[in-house]
């Protein structure tokens, strides 16, 4: 997509946990508040992953294309609640629980810009299921289903 981001790095951090080298989203495209979100990610060839998976023909790694769609879907449950004000002041943490019918169609490489979509599909309690795919151009990458638990307080 060439569109300017609605959400850039700064306003994905404060959001989810996680941090390079582990953070697989640089801007988010879209967001229908509760419904869908539409995320991107620049393979960029000095990515720590790429150096042995595989030398001679780096891809990205199956899990990972994985795990970036899970950082999106944990996207569209945090800042839906950021831009309709429902976030309390110490928002819960989601956690990646299950990643269920997941297919791998076509590899990602370095130069390659991650197109994370990630649809709200179904909710039971503290559980969110979303229906997600990665694409990079014309080509699938991956898609499949999700779920992440929402998960509140401290660990003592």
């Amino acid at each position: 997509m060439t569109n300017k981001p609605l959400f850039a790095l700064e306003d994905i951090l404060p959001v989810l946990p996680h941090r390079p080298p582990f953070l697989f989203v640089d801007r988010v495209m879209m967001l229908e508040p509760h419904k869908r979100i539409i995320a991107e990610r620049t393979l960029r060839p000095d990515e720590p992953q790429f150096a042995g998976h595989f030398p001679g023909r780096a891809i990205m790694p199956g899990v990972l294309v994985t795990e970036a769609l899970a950082q999106t879907s944990g996207l569209l449950l945090g800042l839906s609640e950021r831009v309709t004000g429902a976030a309390p002041p110490e928002s819960p943490k989601m956690f990646f629980l299950a990643a269920n019918t997941m297919k791998y169609q076509h590899p990602a490489a370095p130069g390659d810009v991650l197109v994370l979509r990630a649809e709200s599909d179904k909710n039971f309690g503290a559980l969110f299921r979303f229906n997600v795919e990665a694409a990079a151009g014309r080509n699938l990458v991956a898609s499949g289903s999700i779920t992440l638990a929402l998960v509140s307080g401290k660990r003592p």
